[in-house]
């Protein structure tokens, strides 16, 4: 309760409310960029560093390990309802740069050849017990750069995932009552907008000035985090005064506690929204950080035929603007209500995803092309989510989802590779295949989370969310691991050239079949598919209400609240 209800607080100022969530929402895009910045250059990676793909898929897998084993993600949910949503942020900024921090210097020309170059050589080359039960983040033989480089990237991990719960709690407390949905999606669609971002500047900047270094990209990924961690700064003292406003202690949501998880775990409908939610995603992160290298190695793309200034660092600034133009133009779209604004912004926005894709190709850039992934995600995930809040739908959209998943993979793995030696219809077909499987990425946030309220008791919400993030995890722990080591099972021809001197390492980088890798993938979305089929039947069994609207006429919630009631006491 407020001090003085008459008094206007910043909460009540729109400009200052929205500027909250600028500041929150921009340290999380900050921190997308960092998390795929090699996913790119991972050819480079190979031929300077002498990363394989194993070395590479066990280095981006760490990213969750201390979350998954060491249960950080549980300690993460407990800092945040102990410290309060400044604190955390603020140390979830900190945790972010130091982990950034030590990832670059592991790439660095200084790393090479000294002390702890040595010492990582020679050391943690076996794990006791995680080697046991196959779970290492190292192994015998890797790069000693690819070691330190997981170590940073796991802690991080750690802030990362702090960062993404204390940003959520971050809104509802601005928002609540408010523009709720409006700034979520957001918060959302500026943070996805750091994958494309990602993908445009890591190879630019790897290549900036004509000498290549890797470290060199890592590097504008750490500027970013230190950008990150001002923005949490900020905010912490407009939070700290809108306390001091309002009287009030910083709001939270019931602690985790132990004895929830019996509760939550003996629901059939959690564990079939959870394990819905590892399939899926593990089917799309792991791959974006394999992404652009499986384009390399399937499409016929020339960069150094094309003209100077496809070539120029102008070209790539204007693409970045062309790509910020369509996500405007869908933003507009999604969440404008007055058709004089909606149509101009819908065919701007088409306009310019044409003008984009167009850039793509005369680039022949392969991390270019696999940045307009998140685009169609950017304006269609507000559309779908408002259409499951009046319409519901929420389990038919999953099994929707999960076609779309199964059919883009399976594309990339055979169709894709049948177009090498005609650079235009590979690059159409793989522009289409990604917009799709971007459209598949919206579906989940669309319909998945909104549905976790109605299988458990309100009380106990947010433990079933931390332990549905800690699901997820493994599967984003194991399957960028899972990915490179089937890549190279299937590709040792491919090894056996470099180590005999007959294939350069550059060459190799882009070489690779990725068949069987995808079909793994696939198989995620054929499982998906199938628990959500699952789902549906529990949901008219059980009458839990995914199928039902999340917003609903008076008259027809007292039949839906009755038919609830049954189910949690079932």
């Amino acid at each position: 309760m407020s001090i003085n209800s008459n008094i206007e607080t910043l909460r009540d100022k729109a400009w200052a409310r929205w500027l909250a969530l600028g500041l929150l929402a921009f340290a999380m895009f900050c921190s997308y960029v960092f998390m795929d910045v090699l996913s790119p250059i991972k050819d480079l990676l190979q031929s300077t560093r002498g990363w394989d793909s194993t070395a590479f898929g066990t280095m981006q897998g760490s990213e969750t390990f201390l979350n998954v084993f060491i249960f950080f993600l549980i300690f993460a949910g407990i800092i945040l309802d102990k410290m309060g949503v400044r604190f955390t942020a603020v140390l979830s900024g900190a945790v972010m740069m130091v982990g950034g921090i030590i990832n670059w210097y592991a790439l660095t020309d200084a790393f090479i050849g000294s002390q702890l170059d040595v010492w990582f050589t020679n050391h943690l080359n076996y794990i006791p017990g995680f080697d046991e039960l196959g779970i290492s983040p190292f192994y015998k033989g890797m790069p000693a750069s690819a070691k330190l480089s997981a170590v940073g990237f796991m802690i991080f991990g750690c802030g990362v995932e702090m960062a993404g719960i204390t940003v959520s709690r971050g809104i509802v407390k601005w928002f609540k009552g408010r523009e709720m949905a409006l700034a979520m999606g957001s918060e959302m669609a500026l943070a996805r907008l750091g994958v494309g971002t990602c993908m445009i500047f890591s190879p630019l900047v790897a290549n900036f000035g004509g000498s290549v270094s890797v470290s060199r990209s890592v590097a504008f990924g750490v500027v970013l985090l230190m950008i990150a961690l001002m923005m949490f700064i900020v905010y912490f003292f407009m939070d700290k005064k809108l306390d001091a406003q309002t009287g009030e202690g910083e709001e939270g949501d019931e602690p985790f506690k132990i004895s929830d998880i019996g509760k939550i775990l003996s629901s059939l409908g959690f564990w079939v929204v959870a394990l819905l939610c590892v399939l899926y995603y593990s089917a799309i992160f792991p791959f974006q950080k394999y992404a652009v290298n499986m384009l390399q190695c399937n499409l016929t793309l020339d960069p150094s035929g094309v003209s100077e200034f496809w070539q120029s660092d102008l070209a790539t600034y204007i693409q970045y603007i062309i790509m910020l133009i369509v996500a405007i133009g869908a933003f507009c779209f999604s969440f404008m209500k007055k058709k004089s604004v909606k149509i101009p912004s819908l065919i701007i926005a088409i306009v310019a995803l044409v003008v984009y894709c167009v850039m793509g190709y005369m680039r022949q850039s392969a991390a270019a092309i696999f940045a307009v992934f998140p685009l169609l995600a950017v304006g269609i995930t507000p559309i779908l989510g408002n259409y499951v809040d009046h319409k519901g739908k929420a389990a038919t959209m999953l099994v929707f989802g999960s076609l779309l998943l199964i059919a883009c993979h399976l594309t990339f793995a055979f169709i894709l590779p049948m177009f090498r030696g005609n650079d235009l219809g590979g690059v159409f077909v793989a522009y289409v295949t990604i917009l799709v499987l971007g459209a598949s990425f919206s579906l989940v946030p669309a319909s998945l989370w909104p549905s976790v309220p109605k299988l458990v008791d309100a009380k106990i919400i947010g433990s079933a969310y931390a332990l549905i993030f800690w699901i997820q995890n493994i599967g984003l722990w194991l399957f960028p691991l899972l990915i490179g080591k089937v890549l190279d099972a299937t590709n040792q021809d491919i090894l056996a050239q470099v180590n005999a001197g007959t294939m350069s390492p550059e060459q190799a980088a882009i070489s690779y079949d990725y068949t069987w890798p995808l079909v793994m993938l696939a198989c995620l979305g054929v499982a998906a598919l199938l628990l959500g089929l699952y789902l549906k039947v529990v949901d008219k069994k059980k009458h839990i209400g995914l199928e039902l609207p999340n917003i609903m006429p008076e008259s027809e919630k007292v039949g839906v609240e009755e038919a609830e009631a049954t189910t949690v006491e079932e």
